[in-house]
């Protein structure tokens, strides 16, 4: 399995706009965060999770040439905003791209993206064969097992997903015990740390190092990093062995 991070960032992204903070200022590549999502690479399929407002270009920055299926986290705009942009694939394909996400995302993408399911088809718009989930495993492309894994974003329930050893969970403030115990002996951890500061909807540094250290993965790495946590290079000083922050274009292999 190949996983790419694609990006690394809050819903503003790092650079924030107008913002001369230390990070946004900064000149390292680490510190520039395009919004959250990840290509997994596996028995020569790929799978995305999340299709934020960066989608197009991020597509382009890791030449992706084909895509078999997308999953969704939750429906909030920095996770679905790009999603229009998935009839590149469908043109290229000549196929729809199966979309994977529960019952309220489903209908937040047939709002949002409702001209692609007026009848007749308008020619070019995004071809999506919408697939509901609930929080059991699945599977996906015949032999792909996915497991969901709830977790709150305040008092929105957002899916995570577990394939096999590898474990994502963004935009989690909470998570109750039964969920929990879906995360435990994952070898890779992907998991929110949003800044070193409280918030009410996602996990703070120390939050993160807390939940990471009790799962015990081989390696975690945290996510859905805002300007606020620091500096790349000063916050990966302060992270234990087994932690380190992603970043855009990172690859891991399982």
């Amino acid at each position: 399995m190949k996983i790419t991070f694609l990006g690394t960032g809050t819903s503003q992204g790092v650079p924030v706009i107008s913002c001369h903070c230390d990070v946004c200022l900064s000149s390292n590549k680490k510190d520039k965060r395009l919004r959250s999502s990840i290509l997994i690479e596996v028995d020569n399929k790929r799978i995305i999770i999340d299709t934020g407002p960066d989608f197009r270009y991020q597509m382009l920055r890791e030449d992706v040439q084909t895509l078999d299926a997308v999953l969704f986290t939750h429906e909030h705009k920095d996770h679905i905003a790009g999603l229009d942009d998935i009839r590149a694939f469908n043109h290229k394909q000549r196929k729809a791209i199966p979309i994977y996400a529960n019952e309220r995302v489903l209908e937040a993408i047939k709002r949002e993206f409702y001209y692609a399911f007026i009848e007749p088809h308008y020619p070019g718009v995004p071809e999506l064969h919408l697939h509901k989930i609930s929080n059991e495993e699945f599977v996906v492309l015949g032999d792909i097992s996915i497991v969901p894994i709830e977790v709150m974003h305040f008092k929105l329930p957002v899916n995570g997903f577990r394939i096999g050893g590898f474990t994502y969970i963004t935009d989690m403030k909470t998570i109750s015990e039964e969920e929990r115990k879906k995360v435990e002996g994952s070898e890779i951890l992907v998991l929110n740390a949003l800044q070193k500061d409280q918030h009410i909807s996602h996990l703070n540094l120390q939050e993160a190092i807390d939940f990471a250290e009790k799962i015990n993965a081989g390696k975690t790495f945290f996510t859905h990093i805002s300007h606020k946590l620091g500096r790349h290079e000063e916050v990966s000083k302060l992270l234990p062995p087994t932690i380190s922050l992603a970043y855009d274009g990172l690859t891991i292999y399982k």
